[in-house]
This record gives structure tokens, C-alpha cells and sequence, in this order.
């Protein structure tokens, strides 16, 4: 096995904790509601959208423009966004902090939206710590199709087999894998540090 791998992190679910419903069970408590209002107007196919470049404010706006009745919540999505990421990782940080204290190169591949990426970068300075990190709002490219992992390779010179890439979505994973990398589907609980080891990673 060639050792010493490099390590890819998907962001959100794997370094922070993202989740719609952590902000708006405060905005829409009756359940029935929420649960419509996430399935059928701030919807993961719309969000999706600013992930792969649409800006937020043009996503806000035209979103009100076909449900005006729910302005508040919708504008909510953008403006207290953070709400939706109570925390960091912990254990999936002190891996990532414990690479870099090694001297190990890290990165990332993220389906991210432009504005909240560069907010994070702020709120979290250790998204600062990769040697590099594909966005997908920069790229116009989501994650799984296969081009975005191959962005990263060829930007950074990294070949396909020396890199384990961690994701909590297993369509991500596979198509880390489709593409030749070796691939950890991060499930709490996990021990990630050892999965990591065992796939070549300087753990």
C-alpha cells in the first residue's frame, strides 16, 4: 500500500455541522409547516443553485418573487445562514490540525456557495490551513461529477491514488472513487483518524 496519502475534506457535515433545521425549528415551529416549507420553497434542489454559482441575492429575490407569502423565512436562509451551522467538527478538526502539525499537505472539495465560503473563512480560520481547496461555486462544478475531483488533481499536481477523500454523502464518495482516489464515507459515529491510517494517511 503506498503511504502517506494525502487527505481531501469534503466541509459541510465533515469539518462543520450544517443543517437547515437548526434555524428555522426557531422560525417555524409547527412541524407540519416546516417540514412543507423545506420541501417545497427553500428546497435543496434551490439551494443547490447558489453552490454552483447563482448569487445569493438574485436567489432570494426570485424566490420571494413565487412565494411572497413566506418573504421572511426565505430572506432568512441568506441572512442567518449561519444559524444553520451551529459548530465545528471537533474530531474531524484535531485530524485535519494534526496533519498539518505533521507537515502533511491537506485539501478540500466543497459544495459551497461563494459568499458563505468567504464568510467561513473568517468564522472558522482553520478552512485557512488547506494547501488547497476546490469550491464549487468558483468551479461552476458540483460535486459528484467526476470533473470537480479531477480539478483539484490537475490544479494541484496530485495523482488520483495518493489521495483518500472523506464525505458524508456516499454518492460523493463513490465518485471520489470513480476517479481513482480512495474514499472514506464519514458516518458519526466514526473513528476518522483511524480509517484515515488505515488507507495510507500520516496518522
Amino acid at each position: 500500500m503506498a503511504r502517506h496519502r494525502k487527505v481531501v475534506f469534503d466541509v459541510g457535515n465533515v469539518l462543520l455541522r450544517w443543517d437547515p433545521f437548526h434555524l428555522y425549528r426557531r422560525l417555524i415551529p409547527d412541524e407540519t409547516r416546516r417540514d412543507w416549507f423545506l420541501r417545497n420553497v427553500c428546497t435543496a434542489a434551490w439551494n443547490i443553485e447558489q453552490d454552483r454559482g447563482r448569487p445569493w441575492p438574485e436567489a432570494v429575490t426570485t424566490l420571494v418573487a413565487e412565494h411572497p407569502e413566506w418573504e421572511r423565512e426565505i430572506r432568512a436562509f441568506d441572512e442567518r445562514w449561519h444559524e444553520t451551522v451551529p459548530e465545528s467538527i471537533a474530531g474531524s478538526v484535531a485530524v485535519l490540525e494534526e496533519l498539518k502539525d505533521r507537515g502533511e499537505a491537506v485539501y478540500a472539495i466543497t459544495n459551497f456557495s461563494r459568499e458563505k465560503w468567504a464568510e467561513c473563512l473568517i468564522r472558522f480560520p482553520f478552512l485557512q490551513r488547506f494547501d488547497g481547496a476546490v469550491v464549487s461555486a468558483h468551479e461552476a462544478l458540483l460535486k459528484p461529477d467526476p470533473a470537480i475531483y479531477r480539478t483539484l488533481l490537475d490544479r494541484y499536481g496530485l495523482e488520483a491514488d495518493g489521495c483518500i477523500f472523506v464525505d458524508d454523502s456516499a454518492r460523493n464518495v463513490e465518485a471520489a472513487r470513480s476517479v481513482g482516489m480512495q474514499a472514506v464515507h464519514f458516518v458519526e459515529p466514526i473513528d476518522l483518524r483511524s480509517a484515515l491510517k488505515a488507507l495510507g494517511a500520516a496518522l
